[in-house]
């Protein structure tokens, strides 16, 4: 028999698999803050359970864009370029703050509440932010070189120290520097980076206990399947309601962890 608590993990999972599968946000943004300030889960042992979280579950969507030529290669080795090498030094800093005190908890908490924030002015303004860059023209590849590297570096710290930063950030930006590359590239693009990168910063987390696998089973047991339902019902949901109230969700939640 499931506990109450582990029913509850499995809703939580179930009610983030369906929004990723709805809105594309990444699941980070959603999952970290509810298992710190819904479940009380300490914010190192969030942020590596949902690393594994959410490289298990992008899996299949990467799979899915990898079928379905929506990756762009040369932007995914760009991004990895910068994020991997960011993801394992962010790591290793993470612990060595964390042998000297509450500091990690008090870094996590203090940079999650910024990464939400920003995530949720990422997912409002995205269209007219991408309009914007449309506007100014296109860019040429040899130029956006160096700003995709740099966009993984950023992506990689943030990735590694909150779990959040790989959706509707980097799917922002990325439009932003490739304004003439279809959606549906961007995205499988970021998806499929995102894979080898929570699995690296989740990996790090694993290895120095920072991951709750009886808590990841449960989440998975219920993102899996909402995952899917999401994505069926994408066509038909809402964008211009859902997007403001999601916004609304990750700004409350990320000042509501700055304030605490």
């Amino acid at each position: 028999m499931l506990g109450h608590l582990d029913v509850m993990h499995i809703t939580a999972g179930l009610f983030v698999g369906v929004m990723v599968g709805l809105t594309g946000v990444g699941g980070g943004s959603l999952m970290t803050p509810l298992l710190v300030l819904m479940f009380g889960v300490n914010a190192k042992t969030a942020v590596g359970t949902d690393l594994l979280f959410a490289a298990v579950t992008k899996t299949v969507g990467s799979t899915v864009h990898g079928w379905r030529d929506t990756v762009d290669w040369r932007i995914f080795r760009r991004l990895a370029a910068g994020s991997i090498p960011a993801a394992l030094l962010s790591v290793a800093a993470l612990q060595g703050l964390g042998e000297i005190g509450a500091k990690a908890e008090h870094v996590i908490i203090v940079f999650l509440g910024c990464m939400l924030i920003l995530t949720a002015f990422a997912a409002l303004f995205q269209k007219r932010l991408v309009r914007l860059a449309r506007r100014g023209g296109s860019r040429h590849d040899p130029r956006a070189l160096l700003p995709t590297v740099l966009l993984g570096a950023f992506i990689g710290v943030a990735v590694s120290i909150s779990s959040v930063g790989a959706g509707a950030i980097g799917v922002t930006a990325l439009l932003m520097l490739y304004p003439n590359l279809p959606v549906s590239r961007i995205v499988g693009t970021d998806i499929v980076h995102a894979v080898p990168l929570a699995l690296v910063a989740g990996s790090g987390h694993w290895l120095y206990g920072d991951v709750d696998p009886v808590l990841l089973i449960s989440l998975l047991i219920g993102s899996i399947p909402g995952v899917i339902v999401g994505s069926l019902l994408s066509s038909r949901a809402p964008d211009h309601l859902l997007r403001p109230a999601l916004a609304a969700v990750l700004l409350f939640s990320g000042l509501k962890l700055l304030t605490s």
